[in-house]
C-alpha cells in the first residue's frame, strides 16, 4: 500500500529541514563538524548499521538524547541491508535513512550522520553488488513500494540531504571520526583540502577525494599514520569494515566500529583534552 500524500509531504519536508540543520549545525566548518567542550559533554560514536532496526533502536535508547541535551551522537551507513518488503523484495533501509533525518531535526546539533560509501552510492547511483544482488536496485524497489509514483520526489529530497552530511567529525583529544581512511594516504594522492572547504556537487560524482575517503580499505600502519598526520589526529575512529567482534584495531592509530550484527559496539567519549587509542578501546561497549 502506497503511503498517503500527507505522509510523503512530511518525509520530503523532513529531509529539507535536516539538510538545513546539517549545513548550519554549531561547529560545522566546511565539510567537518568540530565538537568542542562548549558544545557537548560527551559523544556517542557508532558504526555501520545497514538497516539493522534492532541495533538502531538500541542506539537511540542508549543515547537518550532528550534526557542528555549535552550528549551528541554520531551515526553512519544505514542504507542497504536489513529487512525487505515481501511484496517486491525491496530494501526497507530507506526508512532508516528517513529516521536519521527525523532525529537530526528533532535534536538539532546533537546528531551527526557522516557520509559513508553506501550513501554516496545512492547519491551518485554508483552500483554496489553484494550476494549477487544489486543493492541500489533493491533500495529503489523499496522506495517504489512505499511511495509509488512519488518515488522520484522523495529521492530528489534525500539527495541534497546526503550532500549536506559531514565527511568527518573532529572531537577534542585528537580524535577524528570518518567512515574510512583513503588508500595510499602516505602518498600525495589524497587531497586533504576536501576537509577545509565545502565540496562542490560534482565532486561527489567524480573519483575524487570524497570517493577515496569513504571507500578506502588500506589498513597499513604507515597509511593510518600518514592520514592521521594530514588531519591532525592522534586516533582515527571509522566504520566501513565488518567486524566479527563488533570492533577491531587494525593498527596503532585506527579503531573500527561495526553496528551491523549481534556483536555491535559503540563508544561513549567525554570531551576532554587527550585520548589514546588504548583508552578509547577500553571504553568500547556492546550495544545489547
Amino acid at each position: 500500500m502506497v503511503a498517503s500524500i500527507p505522509f510523503i509531504e512530511r518525509i520530503i519536508e523532513t529531509y529539507a529541514q535536516a539538510t538545513a540543520v546539517n549545513l548550519h549545525v554549531p561547529g560545522r566548518q566546511n565539510s567537518v563538524v568540530v565538537v568542542t567542550p562548549e558544545l557537548a559533554d560527551e559523544v556517542m560514536i557508532t558504526g555501520d548499521l545497514h538497516g539493522n532496526r534492532r541495533n538502531f533502536n538500541l542506539i537511540r535508547r542508549i543515547a537518550d538524547l532528550a534526557r542528555h541535551p549535552r550528549r551528541q551522537l554520531i551515526l553512519q551507513e544505514v542504507c542497504h541491508g536489513g529487512p525487505v518488503y515481501p511484496q517486491n523484495g525491496g530494501c526497507m533501509s530507506h526508512a532508516m535513512l528517513e529516521d536519521v533525518a527525523k532525529l537530526i531535526v528533532q535534536f538539532p546539533g546533537q546528531v551527526h550522520f557522516i557520509l559513508g560509501n553506501h550513501e554516496l552510492a545512492e547519491l551518485t547511483e554508483y552500483p554496489i553488488q553484494k550476494n549477487k544482488q544489486m543493492l541500489n536496485l533493491m533500495f529503489r524497489l523499496g522506495l517504489q513500494h512505499m511511495y509509488g509514483p512519488a518515488t522520484e520526489k522523495v529521492r530528489e529530497a534525500y539527495l541534497p540531504f546526503l550532500e549536506s552530511c559531514p565527511l568527518a567529525i573532529r572531537l577534542p583529544g585528537g580524535v577524528f571520526v570518518s567512515h574510512s581512511v583513503p588508500e595510499k594516504a602516505d602518498t600525495d594522492r589524497f587531497d586533504k583540502t576536501v576537509f577545509t572547504r565545502q565540496p562542490g556537487s560534482m565532486e561527489f560524482y567524480d573519483r575524487s577525494s570524497i570517493f577515496d575517503l569513504v571507500w578506502g580499505r588500506d589498513y597499513r600502519p604507515e597509511n593510518a599514520r600518514a592520514f592521521a598526520e594530514k588531519v591532525g589526529a592522534r586516533v582515527l575512529v571509522n566504520g566501513h569494515e565488518p567486524c566479527a567482534e563488533g570492533y577491531s584495531v587494525p593498527n596503532d592509530r585506527q579503531i573500527i566500529l561495526d553496528c551491523c550484527g549481534e556483536q555491535a559496539r559503540y563508544v561513549m567519549l567525554p570531551t576532554r583534552d587527550e585520548w589514546t587509542q588504548a583508552e578509547i578501546v577500553a571504553r568500547i561497549e556492546k550495544l545489547g
